[in-house]
């Protein structure tokens, strides 16, 4: 049986190895014939493998708290805690194993600069890697959800080991736990239970000891983190949710306190050198009396929290400085250009700012909100003097700023205001020249991320040699601020030979609309758009887009990349899975989602 298991293990592990091979540049080579997986098996564990860190994550939080847990379980010298705690004792040091292993990684993706650094380094080409890193914050909630998992477990294991530890102090609580609950009270003795006396409440018992204090107060920061991050308070409130997340800081030191007090205690191991715990339990009344029974020590364990998070906050500290050092180089606006639709593009200038197409920076503007940093999708090409972000009013920040630039569009009235720029950052967009055939599907204001892949492209002559770009919008006032752009590329795409395919899909539209678009639906250009390109009305038909994409370049691999909201994503990366060949030499759609 056993070498059946070992048999299993070892092909499971080349199969994901020869998967992991295939996704990131497949061969020439029939599916079946190295895997022993047909191609459609392999194709529907792609999600999984898309999730390698999520999963890795998980798998590694479940085995720390199992060893963690039998070790307690099993351990000699925690013989008596365990009469007095029983399970709660395994449970309370297994589950702070992990919230120590998730305080360790929680800060290392939203550290931009490491993960910006680790995109584009050449030990990260590799396409599973690129995914992964973009996925930098939906892994830092992941390890945000095991955090808040595990203090929950950790919390209610420590709620039940206070109340038998009070219990312990009770009359009825039998004899070897009352002797136990003794130990303490006379000098050159340690104590195993923190409660000295059964008239007493276990509330406040919490409340006077290092331990429980620090818990009861990064308990409540963690809640107070948690509620705080959820979709409702981020877009009704973002300033509620920036402000409350930054406790982090008090979670931590908390966290580092929270073990000075050491309330768990184990039996030393001088002691149990001396103290035979089989024998001397079954002979309580020889305790201290016999040299085989001596009275047990126990001491509570060393601090171990901050061995897990001082690397960590020790690289997102040098983090925060290269933030605040770059927070202080000057930026220059160089032209302000207001647009339809409540839209401002900010031109601006900034000395050694090297990017990418696909990239973003967060703004800080002082005069408006000196704490306040916001992400905004670079709109200009690298190949530009100049870097640009275009700014939409959707709340209190975003209006301030447009209140203060409109109308300012000669460079000798643009207000001095002080803007400071951090980045740029990658996104999942840059790897649009990766592919020969790309689409780009974006959703109303998730437009800007492929603004300036598509600026870029006028500059380009590699890949892609043919883009597929889909902009879906509710109404007609969308399409205003981003025409002339797509009219310029539309113009280009003709000289240069490249092949730009623009799908646009209007969502919404009233009568009068409806009567303008019949009357003139023999004319060249399109009456709303102004292309030469016809514009869809009602939502794209994906399943037959996604068919005549992968009909048009047979034994490709094609970067779908989309910026919208999640139930379009949802759609796209079904599409993507279903349209993608069952053979190696078949069409292969790669499904990327911008992310900030």
């Amino acid at each position: 049986m056993e070498a059946s298991v070992s048999k299993g293990i070892r092909k499971t592990t080349c199969q994901w190895f020869l998967l992991f091979r295939w996704y990131n540049k497949p061969p020439c080579l029939d599916v079946r014939s190295w895997t022993g997986l047909s191609s459609s098996t392999l194709l529907k564990q792609l999600p999984l493998l898309c999730a390698l860190w999520q999963v890795l994550l998980v798998g590694v939080n479940v085995a720390l708290f199992t060893v963690t847990f039998l070790y307690y379980s099993s351990q000699e010298a925690f013989s008596y805690t365990r009469v007095m705690l029983g399970s709660g004792l395994a449970f309370a040091r297994a589950s702070a194993t992990c919230v120590n292993l998730n305080c360790m990684v929680i800060l290392l993706p939203v550290s931009r600069n490491l993960v910006s650094l680790l995109r584009g380094s050449c030990t990260c080409r590799c396409r599973v890697l690129r995914k992964q890193l973009d996925k930098n914050i939906t892994f830092h909630r992941v390890v945000g959800y095991l955090l808040v998992f595990h203090s929950v477990v950790h919390v209610i294991a420590h709620l039940s080991n206070i109340e038998r530890y009070h219990e312990s102090q009770s009359t009825e609580a039998g004899e070897l736990l009352l002797k136990l609950s003794s130990l303490g009270d006379r000098l050159n003795e340690s104590f195993l239970n923190p409660i000295r006396t059964y008239n007493t409440t276990p509330t406040k018992e919490v409340l006077v000891n290092v331990s429980g204090l620090s818990g009861l107060v990064i308990t409540l920061v963690l809640a107070l983190m948690v509620t705080s991050s959820t979709e409702f308070i981020r877009r009704s409130s973002y300033e509620v949710f920036w402000f409350t997340h930054h406790f982090f800081v008090v979670f931590l030191v908390g966290l580092v306190i929270h073990g000075i007090g050491g309330i768990v205690r184990g039996q030393t191991a001088e002691s149990l050198l001396m103290h035979n715990v089989s024998y001397c339990r079954e002979h309580l009344d020889e305790w201290g009396d016999v040299d085989q029974c001596p009275l047990p020590h126990f001491r509570g364990s060393d601090p171990a929290s901050w061995k897990w998070i001082i690397a960590p906050s020790l690289l997102y500290i040098c983090e925060r400085i290269l933030r605040f050092t770059r927070s202080l180089q000057p930026v220059a606006i160089t032209k302000v250009v207001t647009h339809p639709s409540n839209v401002v593009e900010l031109q601006m200038t900034k000395t050694g700012f090297r990017m990418e197409p696909g990239q973003y920076v967060y703004l800080q503007c002082p005069a408006i909100a000196p704490l306040e940093w916001h992400p905004f999708t670079l709109t200009s090409a690298p190949e530009e003097d100049h870097f640009s972000v275009h700014v939409r009013v959707a709340g209190d920040w975003t209006a301030a700023l447009y209140a203060t630039y409109t109308g300012h569009q000669g460079d000798s009235r643009i207000p001095q205001l002080r803007l400071a720029v951090d980045g740029p950052f990658g996104s999942a967009s840059r790897d649009v020249f990766r592919y020969e055939v790309s689409v780009c599907i974006a959703a109303g204001i998730g437009v800007t991320p492929f603004a300036s892949v598509l600026k870029s492209l006028q500059y380009k002559s590699s890949n892609p040699r043919k883009l597929y770009f889909f902009w879906i919008c509710r109404d007609t006032t969308a399409f205003e601020w981003f025409r002339d752009l797509l009219l310029s590329l539309e113009g280009d795409t003709t000289g240069t030979g490249r092949l730009v395919s623009f799908h646009i899909y209007l969502t919404s539209w009233d009568d009068a609309q409806a009567r303008h678009i019949t009357l003139h639906r023999d004319s060249q250009r399109d009456v709303v758009t102004g292309f030469r390109e016809k514009t869809f009305f009602g939502r794209p038909n994906w399943d037959q887009e996604f068919r005549s994409i992968a009909d048009s370049h047979p034994g490709s691999n094609i970067g779908v990349f989309l910026c919208g909201p999640k139930a379009i994503s949802k759609v796209i990366r079904k599409m993507c899975s279903t349209h993608s060949t069952s053979t190696l030499r078949g069409v292969h759609f790669h499904f990327n989602k911008e992310r900030f």
